[in-house]
């Protein structure tokens, strides 16, 4: 581990296929269930956004903060604003550009984005792919900063960040498949749907262990840019998709949300 520590576009490389790994494993469950109900469906999108919301501090926007008061010559919380702005910025923009539709909304739902032809089983797997951007992002970051050699900075606190994003896409990989097999595809078109919902994390990635091992001054923004971007598709989308149905769904929501904010900050705390 100590050695892989001073190769972090490959630790990076490893982490992100593992954690789109899990993604499939979820994606799977379309082979053993053809419907998944509303409660269940609310309760993993819940525990999704909790676990996204406490990485968003612990793994990214608080060693953000830390590392500007060490490498910056601007207050290390402008550097965190403007890290944690240009995330939900860049992630709005994304969400006007790319054509994608909710998996909350009827068919007659036009699609947000850019005006497409696309299939609505594509336009649903965009959306999540929306998803998976900032939780690559946030992955290779992690492990970009450990090769910076900043103090403080722990291969374990990476890999906890890794570990974390991988439990929540577990529920997000069944949150695309099973209700693109309830569109009507097949259990075989829908898995390798939801499976590829998470390719765009390695790229992420791979992408973010680069820029920050190279241009350490952009680290702690690089930082706070992932958070920004992570915390605008929890109140974008996953709260509010995971809000849908009636009280007993919605309080199963709120408790996944507190358990996955839970398990994330028990494991940032112990590893990093």
């Amino acid at each position: 581990m100590a050695q892989l520590a001073d190769k972090p576009v490959l630790m990076a490389l490893i982490a992100t296929l593992g954690t789109w790994g899990v993604t499939a494993l979820g994606a799977a469950l379309v082979f053993f269930f053809k419907e998944i109900k509303m409660s269940i469906l609310n309760m993993m999108l819940g525990f999704a956004s909790g676990v996204m919301i406490a990485a968003s501090f612990w793994s990214l926007l608080e060693p953000s903060i830390e590392m500007a008061g060490e490498i910056s010559s601007l207050p290390a919380w402008l550097v965190a604003a403007i890290g944690f702005v240009a995330g939900g910025a860049f992630l709005w923009l994304a969400d006007k550009l790319m054509p994608h539709i909710h998996f909350d909304s009827k068919k007659g739902d036009e699609a947000e984005g850019l005006p497409s032809n696309l299939r609505r089983s594509i336009l649903l797997v965009l959306s999540i792919t929306l998803h998976n951007i900032p939780e690559g992002l946030a992955v290779g970051v992690a492990f970009g900063a450990v090769a910076t050699g900043i103090e403080g900075v722990t291969i374990m606190g990476a890999v906890a960040v890794a570990i974390g994003i991988a439990i929540q896409n577990f529920p997000e990989g069944a949150a695309v498949s099973i209700p693109l097999r309830r569109e009507g595809l097949s259990r075989y078109k829908s898995f390798m749907y939801g499976q590829a919902s998470g390719i765009v994390e390695p790229i992420a990635g791979v992408l973010g262990a680069v820029l920050v091992s190279t241009m350490r001054p952009i680290l702690p923004y690089a930082l706070a840019f992932a958070a920004g971007a992570m915390i605008y598709v929890v109140v974008e989308e996953l709260i509010p998709e995971s809000q849908q149905g009636d009280h007993h769904a919605t309080h199963l929501a709120t408790m996944g949300a507190m358990l996955g904010f839970t398990v994330m900050m028990i494991l940032d705390v112990a590893l990093g």
